[in-house]
């Protein structure tokens, strides 16, 4: 195989070569015993490729479900016993991913140089988040990494289904508004005109809503391209400001007063911050910094603010339930009195394990729920948009039938 490298060495300018060996292990070798390392390695394949500034990635180019999968089989190889370099290689050769290979690769450089795994995975940390390096860093500690591994694949796959569950109640939704939007500038474009100008021939005097409605037809035929290059910045920005820091906290505090929406919000942060705290430490991850890796997990709003105000109480030699008991606005009462219980007899992480089934069954059940309120909902947003437009164009059509 042919590998195209940048080399570096010290006292050396960068220099990017084209080799061929086995395998990219092979090509890290023979860097290596010629004084210098790897900064970055390709794999060159035959045939029509595209120029490097065509080629577009969005992310990290690896799936949340990727690492999932590379955290179970990397806990199952260990358990068979196989060592961990050795481990890192067989997953190597079976990711179909060039971006996972890559990383992996680069973990295991890491690991037999004599770095810590989870010192090689804090490295790449778009990749593996800060919960995954920590339970890494304790598995490593206490020699059960294999343990560890397990018990991050599944904390990572719950909160994925958690997740996925909440956007499969969403997507019905956001199919019908988007077809309801789309229909609606297809009329104003293509059947208003029409309309418009039998008015206008005929020399009707239409009201106000009909005229508004001309109006924005009238503009929409005269500027299609700027009214469509419009609609995708505002989707596009939307969905930006949406998923920046402001926008996300601003859609929070929104959902936090809708009547339904708001329980449903609750109970998913609930089981997101119990199933993270109870993984960290059933690990062995000290309570204090388990409670900062949790609160960067929950995310910097309202209810990570609250992690961190427990982790000052922590600190100060207080209970890990008063902050919770003091926010049940946001927690629900019951996470506050099942944590004051796991003080009580020793058993936190049980007890925070206990809550998180509770709450990702409920809001499962839940998901199921909203699916079903919103449908009658959607159906009177569609009602009410296409009465409007329907009796404010029809209305001109009765006045003429009553001059004739």
């Amino acid at each position: 195989m042919k590998f195209r490298i940048i080399v570096r060495k010290e006292g050396v300018p960068d220099q990017t070569r084209v080799i061929e060996a086995a395998s990219r292990f092979a090509v890290y070798d023979r860097i290596q015993k010629e004084g210098g390392f790897v900064t970055e390695l390709r794999e060159v394949r035959g045939g029509f490729k595209l120029p490097a500034w065509l080629t577009i990635t969005i992310g990290t180019g690896v799936k949340r479900a990727e690492v999932i999968r590379t955290a179970r089989n990397l806990s199952a190889m260990l358990s068979a016993g196989l060592p961990l370099s050795r481990a890192l290689s067989v997953i190597e050769r079976q990711s179909g991913n060039k971006y996972l290979k890559a990383i992996i690769t680069a973990l295991f450089e890491s690991v037999k140089k004599g770095s810590s795994f989870h010192e090689a995975l804090a490295a790449h940390p778009k990749v593996f988040p800060e919960l995954f390096v920590a339970m890494a860093k304790a598995g490593e500690e206490s020699g059960s990494l294999a343990d560890a591994l397990t018990v991050v694949g599944v904390q990572m796959e719950h909160s994925e289904e958690l997740v996925r569950k909440i956007r499969g109640a969403m997507i019905y939704p956001s199919i019908v508004i988007s077809a309801v939007v789309i229909i609606g500038i297809l009329m104003l474009i293509y059947v208003v005109p029409t309309l418009t100008s039998t008015f206008t021939q005929l020399g009707v005097k239409v009201p106000l809503a009909t005229q508004i409605i001309v109006d924005v037809s009238n503009f929409m035929v005269a500027h299609v391209i700027t009214v469509l290059l419009g609609l995708v910045i505002v989707v596009v920005g939307g969905i930006a400001f949406i998923r920046s820091r402001p926008g996300s906290r601003l859609v929070l505090a929104f959902a936090l007063h809708l009547p339904v929406v708001n329980e449903l919000v609750r109970e998913t942060y609930a089981a997101r911050a119990a199933r993270t705290l109870s993984s960290l430490l059933a690990s062995g991850v000290p309570v204090l910094d388990a409670l900062s890796i949790t609160k960067e997990v929950v995310g910097g709003n309202v209810f990570g603010a609250v992690i961190g105000e427990a982790e000052e109480h922590v600190r100060k030699g207080e209970l890990l339930s008063a902050s919770f008991a003091a926010h049940t606005k946001l927690y629900p009462i019951l996470m506050s009195d099942m944590l004051s219980v796991g003080e009580e007899t020793g058993k936190v992480a049980e007890m925070l394990k206990q809550i998180a089934e509770f709450y990702e069954a409920d809001v499962a059940e839940k998901t199921k729920d909203l699916s079903t309120i919103i449908e009658p909902v959607l159906m009177l947003f569609i009602g009410t948009v296409v009465g409007i437009f329907a009796v404010s164009m029809i209305a001109p059509i009765y006045s003429l039938s009553s001059a004739f």
